[in-house]
Order: C-alpha cells, then sequence, then structure tokens
C-alpha cells in the first residue's frame, strides 16, 4: 500500500531527514544545468548514473517542462523513451507535445500526436480537446478531423467538450457544413449531450449560411433543453435578421433578449447600431446609442465609427463631429477609421470640404498615419470637388510610400479625368493600373468603357469589354451598362438590345439603369411609338420605370409633336410621384409654343 513517508522523531534524524531532501532537490538542479551545459548526449547520460536520478515520467515531464533547448528535450525523450521498464504516457507525450507547438515545430507536433494514437497509452476526452485545439491554432484542420476520428476509433469516446472544440475548430475555418454533421454525431452517441457552447458554435455556423429557419429552431431546442440562450447566441442571430433585411424580427428579437434577463453587450448594440442605419432608420439607430449609455453599456471605438458611419450618410455632418469630440471622454480612442469617416462626411456635404486639411493635420499630430483607404477617399473626394490634380498628386504620394494601388482611387481619377474630356490621361492611368496590378476590377473597366463611349471610340470599348472577359474579369451591371451606352450612342439599338439579352444569359441582372440605355435608344431612333410600347412592357416587368424612363419618352412625345399623349403620360408621371425633367418640360413647351406661331393658312 503506498504511504507518505513519516518524520523521523528524534531531532538527529529529522536534521538527517531534511537535508536528504534538499540533497535531492540540489541534484535535479545540477542535472538540469547541465543539460544547458552539455545538451543531450554522452555527458547528461553519465550525470543521470552519479546523480543516480531514475528515469521515470515525473523526471520526464520535469525536463520538458524546464527552459533548456527543444532540441534537448525531443532527443531526452526519445532516449528515455528506449529505457529498459520506461513506458510514455499520455502526460509525457502531451508535455512534448505543448513544447513542440510554442516552438511552431508543427510536423513534429503532428509526429508525435501520431506515435501517441499508435502507442498502447490511453487517451481522454480533456487530451483529445487539446489535441485538437493546438492542431485548429496551427491551421491542421484536416489534420485534426482525421487525428479525432482515429481516437474516436481506438482509444476514447468524446465528451461534450471534445465535440464542443472540434465543432469550433471547424467554425473558425468556415467549415459550417461540418460543424451540422458533428452535432448529428454528436447527438447519435447517447452520452454526451450539446450545451450553450455548442448551440452558440451552431446558431453562428448557420447564420454564416443565411440558413435562418435552422438557426431560429435552434434557438427554440436550446429553450427546450432548458439552455439559456447567451449573448452572444443572441447577438449571432440579430446580426443575422438585419442582413437578411428583416428589421422588425431582429428588434423583435433584442426585446425577446431583454425579456428572458439576457443583457446585451457592446456587440449586441453595434449589430443593432449597423442595421437600423442599413435599414435608413437613423434616428432609431441614434437612440440605441443613447439607450445604452442609459442602462451603463460603453461603447467602444468600432460602434462609434459604425453609428458616425451613419450619421455621415444621412448628411448629419455636425452629429457626426460631436460623436468624434465625445470619443475620448467616453474612453473610445479614434483610430484612421474613425477619422476617415469625418473625412468622407465632409466630402459628402460638399458645403465642407474645405475643411478637411485641418483634420488631416489634426490626425498626423495625433500620430495616426492615412491607411490605403484614406487616400481613396481623399482622392475620390478632390475628384468630386474639381480638384483633379490634387488628386493626382494624392495618387503618387501614395506610390511613393509603398501602398498597394488602389482600384477605388483609380476608378475615381479615370472617370474624373473622363468627365473633363482627357482620355488620353484616363487611358494612361488605366494602363498603369492594370500594369501595377497585372489586372483591374469590373467597376474600372466599367468606367473606361463609359468614357470611350462617350467621346465616339466605341472599339477600343468593345475591345476593353472583350479584353476584361478573357482576363477571368467577369463583366458586372456597370460594365454591361457601359458598353450599351456606347452602342446607343451610335444608334446600334439592336446591337445594345442583344448584349441585354446575352447580359441575362450571363446571369448578371439587369437595373432600372439598363433598361432606361435601351429605352434612350428606341426614343431616337425608332421613334416616339416604339418608346410606348417599350415603356408599357417596363410597367409589366419587375424593373419598374422611374423619372428617367418617363422623361425619356416625354421628349421623345415633344419631339414627334404628339403633346395629347405627352400631357396623358406627364399626368400618369405626377400619380406615380415622379417629376418632370426641366429640360423635358422646358422642350415641350416649346416646341407647343412654335405651332401656335405657325400661320393657319399654311397648315
Amino acid at each position: 500500500m503506498f504511504k507518505l513517508p513519516s518524520i523521523p522523531n528524534n531531532e538527529h534524524s529529522l536534521i538527517e531527514y531534511q537535508n536528504h531532501q534538499r540533497t535531492g532537490r540540489a541534484l535535479d538542479q545540477r542535472f538540469l544545468r547541465i543539460l544547458k551545459i552539455f545538451r543531450w548526449g554522452s555527458d547528461a547520460e553519465k550525470a543521470l548514473e552519479v546523480l543516480m536520478l531514475r528515469v521515470d515520467r515525473r523526471l520526464v515531464r520535469e525536463v520538458l517542462n524546464t527552459d533548456v533547448d527543444i532540441s534537448t528535450k525531443m532527443h531526452f525523450f526519445r532516449w528515455a523513451g528506449k529505457r529498459k521498464n520506461f513506458v510514455h504516457d499520455t502526460t509525457t507525450y502531451m508535455a512534448l507535445i505543448r513544447c513542440l507547438n510554442e516552438e511552431g515545430l508543427f510536423g513534429e507536433v503532428w509526429k508525435t500526436i501520431q506515435e501517441m494514437v499508435k502507442s498502447p497509452c490511453l487517451i481522454t476526452p480533456v487530451e483529445l480537446s487539446e489535441i485538437i485545439r493546438i492542431l485548429g491554432r496551427a491551421k491542421m484542420v484536416n489534420k485534426a478531423c482525421s487525428i479525432f476520428y482515429q481516437i474516436k476509433a481506438r482509444k476514447c469516446k468524446p465528451d461534450s467538450h471534445a465535440y464542443n472544440t472540434m465543432i469550433i475548430t471547424m467554425m473558425q475555418e468556415g467549415r459550417h457544413e461540418k460543424v451540422h454533421e458533428l452535432y448529428n454525431e454528436m447527438s447519435n452517441e447517447g452520452n454526451c449531450f450539446p450545451d450553450t457552447v455548442t448551440y452558440s458554435a451552431l446558431i453562428m455556423a448557420f447564420c454564416k449560411l443565411g440558413r435562418e429557419d435552422s438557426a431560429v429552431r435552434l434557438l427554440e431546442e436550446m429553450r427546450e433543453n432548458k439552455l439559456h440562450p447567451n449573448t452572444k447566441i443572441y447577438t449571432t442571430l440579430i446580426e443575422l435578421y438585419f442582413k437578411l433585411g428583416k428589421v422588425e424580427k431582429a428588434l423583435n428579437l433584442f426585446q425577446d433578449m431583454r425579456n428572458q434577463c439576457c443583457i446585451p453587450n457592446v456587440f449586441t448594440y453595434t449589430e443593432l447600431i449597423k442595421g437600423l442605419g442599413k435599414a435608413g432608420r437613423t434616428e432609431e439607430a441614434y437612440d440605441i446609442f443613447l439607450q445604452m449609455q442609459r442602462e451603463g453599456c460603453r461603447p467602444d471605438t468600432v460602434l462609434m465609427n459604425n453609428l458616425m458611419n451613419i450619421l455621415g450618410k444621412a448628411g448629419r455632418l455636425d452629429e457626426v463631429i460631436n460623436i468624434f469630440g465625445k470619443m475620448e471622454n467616453l474612453q473610445c480612442v479614434p483610430n484612421v477609421v474613425s477619422y476617415n469617416t469625418v473625412i468622407k462626411a465632409l466630402f459628402d456635404s460638399n458645403d465642407h470640404a474645405s475643411e478637411v486639411p485641418l483634420w488631416l493635420e489634426k490626425m498626423k499630430e495625433k500620430g495616426i498615419a492615412p491607411s490605403a483607404f484614406t487616400y481613396s477617399i481623399l482622392i475620390s473626394g478632390f475628384c468630386k470637388t474639381n480638384k483633379l490634380e490634387k488628386a493626382l498628386m494624392l495618387l503618387e504620394e501614395m506610390d511613393e510610400k509603398a501602398f498597394p494601388p488602389c482600384p477605388a482611387a483609380y476608378c475615381s481619377l479615370i472617370d474624373a479625368l473622363g468627365k473633363a474630356k482627357r482620355y488620353d490621361a484616363a487611358s494612361e492611368l488605366f494602363q498603369e493600373l492594370k500594369e501595377n496590378c497585372g489586372s483591374s476590377t469590373s467597376r474600372v473597366y466599367a468606367v473606361m468603357i463609359k468614357h470611350f463611349g462617350k467621346c465616339g471610340r466605341l472599339n477600343d470599348a468593345l475591345g476593353l469589354f472583350e479584353e476584361m472577359k478573357q482576363l477571368g474579369c467577369v463583366p458586372d451591371v456597370y460594365a454591361y451598362n457601359a458598353i450599351m451606352s456606347g452602342m446607343a450612342r451610335m444608334g446600334m439599338v439592336d446591337e445594345a438590345q442583344s448584349m441585354l439579352r446575352t447580359m441575362q444569359e450571363q446571369g448578371c441582372a439587369p437595373d432600372i439603369n439598363s433598361l432606361n440605355i435601351i429605352l434612350n435608344g428606341v426614343a431616337k431612333s425608332g421613334g416616339p411609338l416604339r418608346a410606348m410600347e417599350m415603356l408599357s412592357n417596363m410597367k409589366q416587368s419587375n424593373i419598374k420605370p422611374d423619372a428617367v424612363s418617363y422623361n425619356t419618352v416625354l421628349g421623345a412625345l415633344s419631339r414627334a409633336g404628339m403633346f395629347e399623349e405627352a400631357a396623358k403620360l406627364m399626368k400618369e408621371m405626377s400619380s406615380q410621384g415622379f417629376l418632370y425633367d426641366l429640360i423635358t418640360y422646358s422642350s415641350i413647351l416649346e416646341a407647343i409654343g412654335k405651332v401656335d406661331d405657325i400661320p393657319t393658312n399654311s397648315v
């Protein structure tokens, strides 16, 4: 029977016992010093014999837990495994695996794990969980999955914690379908049941897949199993509802969260503010911000940036500046995104664009370096405010600071140069972007195609359109609209209509601009009757006519002197809530005036 060593009764024996204990500890330390100086080899082996140290699992673990170099630890581990009457167990294997993992020797980690699985030692669910976690962090997810099933088949039955570790590993790598498969497997085990961690990972996986019904069903299943959804689960579902445009469901779930006494955190409030802002409900988003402060939840920089972005898009510049001013008092340190948001809001306001240099200066004073996105905002803003030369200088500055080429910045400049009719400069910049990036985006191609079409260089536009497809850059609706617009300008309406059909066949859905381009071409080349026919077809389609559609047809009717039809269409426009285009309206009035001036005897 195992007994604790008894302490002798007489004083002399007690001193001898204490000296023996101190000597034992000193011997261990001397051996470890030898390992550090000579590493593992014959000297270290002799030291073991001289110091009469027993090679057991305790000694192996002790050596592996010290700060000797990893090569020494590996050699000692292998040597110990060959000693007579010694067999490594799970504790020694796991000690080596942790050491190798800390050193980033993931190949050796994998070899040691495989060796442990093949060995006779038993592996518990605790070790299984740690192995999966280590492999997952090393991005060896397939190996983690393989070893999970090997250990499950030979060594142990995974418990809920082991399954959760596997599920979270798969979740982090975006293997969402595998998450569901593991959940089903876990549920069928009979001895391990999903807990809050399991449900949290599963709900997140279904939300990533956009499977709302499955996520909500799991929420209900949790409640049936007497488990309480946590803040993370509610926040994940609220985010999903907002992404799907189901604003009321998101708000109802938030209310349900509060009713269940589940306290929202800053991440919950961030999703609420983002979602309401995206839905155009700016005032409600701002109210949520005030509510969270009343309830003692402190905002962070990410939340404040989102709120400023929403207010900026709503044109509420004063409130953007006000929120920025509150950040430091709320212990939210403004970052480059904060400054980018304010600068963009200043440009969008037009009247305050002149204040941008002051904010740039303030940003530099705080030691915050502009990002590539900062330059993109500045270039786009200066292009919109007709400061083209300044925008071009900033592009050069980006290059000098070794920022990667920014397609959005190039796109703004190419568009501005095209509008200024500096087509050669725009084309040169476009070529520069392709040389620097090796390719270009569909949007940049669309801008270049649009300007070639405007200046009558349709062959060049068509050449670019074919080039983008050959390079694997899939044309989007903007690229198709650009090429159709160029065709329509050249009177090639049939070709433009053929391109519209091609666009649909390629799975690119047309928008109202696509149809208006064709309608404009039809109105100019086919006359008002064909334009009226197309307008009528649009009313029956999924894409309804807008003010531009009506004004295009009105222009065709006025040019043909069909004033009664024009008057009817204007009445219909008004009933639909559309405004007359001033140019079209003026041309109708002018045409009516000319008819009134014609002498009656000439009719």
